[in-house]
Parts: structure tokens; sequence; C-alpha cells
């Protein structure tokens, strides 16, 4: 019998996916205390103009947008990244991760030996 389990519900780190109309498909439990319950609401309703033109840009180019933040004296790494419903098809919406990070937060360089 095969065995589904949620992988980010519980993950230490909000999760939240969306479609590439921007309809809200799921959020871990993070991402439901930070937001509150969006699943099945539209997220071009909760962002600005500019973020708008970002989310629309990542979706019809594929790429990726990274950067960090504070909030509440908190540091918080943030991601968003494309998902395909099949691997090489078109961009089937995004990913958005936002990980909390030390305020001090090490940066390694790996092409150094």
């Amino acid at each position: 019998m095969k065995q589904t389990f949620d992988y980010l519900e519980n993950a230490a780190f909000s999760a939240t996916v969306c479609d590439k109309e921007g309809i809200v498909l799921y959020q871990n439990a993070i991402a439901r205390k930070r937001d509150g319950e969006v699943r099945g609401k539209n997220l071009f309703n909760c962002h600005g103009a500019k973020s708008a033109e970002k989310i629309r840009h990542m979706m019809e180019t594929g790429m990726s947008n990274s950067y960090q933040i504070i909030h509440n004296s908190k540091h918080f790494f943030i991601h968003h990244t494309p998902w395909f419903a099949e691997p090489g098809g078109e961009v089937s919406g995004l990913i958005e991760f936002e990980i909390e990070i030390p305020a001090d937060c090490p940066t390694y360089n790996r092409d150094k030996q």
C-alpha cells in the first residue's frame, strides 16, 4: 500500500505554492500561521503592482528570485522558484520558501580550496 506524507507541512520554514494564474494551491503550517488561510485565493490580490510584475515575469520566464528581509528583528531568506507539472514542460506556478536565518549567517566560498 502506498503511503503519502506531506513532507513540508511541519517543516521549520514557510512554504506556499501557487498555480500560473496566482491561485494559492498549498500552504504549510508556518505559511498559514504567517498569512492566514489563503488557499484558493489569488495572490495578485494581496501584492502591489511591482511585486505582481515580478511574479508574472518569473512565471513567463521560469526564472527564480531570492532576497533577504528583516521583519520583527528576525532575518529571513526568501526564495521563489517555478514548478513544472512535467519535466521540461511549461511553468505551472511558483513555490515560495521563507526561511529564518541567523543575523550573522556565515557564507562559505566552496570555490576556494
